[in-house]
């Protein structure tokens, strides 16, 4: 048996994906979802993005200003697990490999292109990414 954790998702990149999959379903900005959850912009974005790991008092705030209890959150998030567990990926969707095209943008694993829009500072899920088929 392969004991290489290192190829196993980490927690705070599935729950930092539920997150944002969350948010974006309800077409909710960051600075929308941190206000209601009394957290910081760019903190929310960092979890969104696992980078960092959050308290349950956090994960609770964030999930209640999603409509979601603390309980919904994690059972999403262990569904999540449970399917890369199936399917013997070892990253979330959402943390697929990127190539770089020529023309600055780049394709996911997936086909899709990321475009980013010239004069933006920092993409915002609204503005400044597009998500084009190659």
């Amino acid at each position: 048996m392969n004991n290489d954790v290192s190829k196993e998702p980490l927690w705070r990149h599935i729950v930092g994906d539920v997150l944002r999959r969350e948010r974006l379903a309800q077409e909710r900005t960051l600075k929308d979802v941190a206000g209601a959850a009394r957290i910081s912009m760019p903190y929310l974005s960092e979890l969104e993005r696992g980078r960092k790991e959050a308290s349950s008092e956090v994960l609770a705030a964030a999930a209640r200003a999603l409509g979601l209890g603390l309980a919904d959150l994690l059972a999403l998030a262990q569904a999540d697990l449970a399917r890369l567990a199936r399917t013997g990926r070892a990253q979330p969707a959402g943390r697929r490999a990127v190539a770089p095209v020529s023309d600055g943008s780049a394709v996911s694993e997936t086909g899709v292109r990321r475009v980013r829009v010239a004069g933006a500072s920092r993409p915002s899920t609204r503005q400044a990414r597009l998500g084009l088929a190659a």
